[in-house]
């Protein structure tokens, strides 16, 4: 099955079945957000066709969004819960002992930026599952990286989905 295929698939379901819409974008962002599901879930193209599903079909936009944030939160807590236990471990899992640049590139960007990389981190595709990991092989104090987490997740799951549910009315307006 094609990303395509899938996109039409998860927007034409979540058409039919608007009640499962929050669980839907609950699983896609915290499959985009947990490490090593994120590299085998194309959930961010997903989850900006929602948005804008939200925007054409009516659907509430609070309930989506929280789901899409809760996800985002959830993902992210047990990829940094995985790195503070498994720490050695990590290494020797897949993907990383194939690709054990992508625990560089984590370790690189968390030593640089910090807490503020936690926030940051969900916005780049390639570091958003692998951020929370580092940051809990780090040792990165639980209540800083939590803060991070809740703060991204909310502007996070806003910025996928607002788009598309708010630009959709607001452009109906000129057209």
């Amino acid at each position: 099955m094609s990303i395509n295929e899938v996109i039409h698939y998860v927007t034409e379901f979540v058409r039919q079945h608007q009640a499962w819409a929050a669980p839907i974008v609950f699983f896609l962002a915290f499959g985009e957000s947990l490490a090593f599901l994120s590299l085998l879930l194309p959930a961010t193209v997903i989850l900006l066709g929602l948005g804008a599903l939200i925007g054409e079909a009516g659907i509430p936009f609070w309930p989506i969004f929280a789901g899409a944030a809760l996800g985002g939160f959830f993902g992210d807590w047990l990829s940094y819960w995985i790195g503070a236990h498994y720490s050695d471990r990590v290494p020797h899992i897949w993907p990383f002992r194939r690709h054990p640049q992508m625990l560089e590139r984590g370790h690189a960007f968390f030593d640089r930026w910090g807490m503020p990389g936690a926030f940051i981190g969900r916005f780049f595709g390639p570091l958003r599952a692998v951020v929370p990991l580092v940051a809990g092989i780090c040792g990165m104090p639980q209540r800083y990286f939590q803060l991070a987490n809740a703060s991204s997740a909310l502007v996070w799951a806003f910025g996928i989905l607002a788009p598309g549910a708010f630009g959709i009315k607001w452009l109906s307006q000129f057209f």
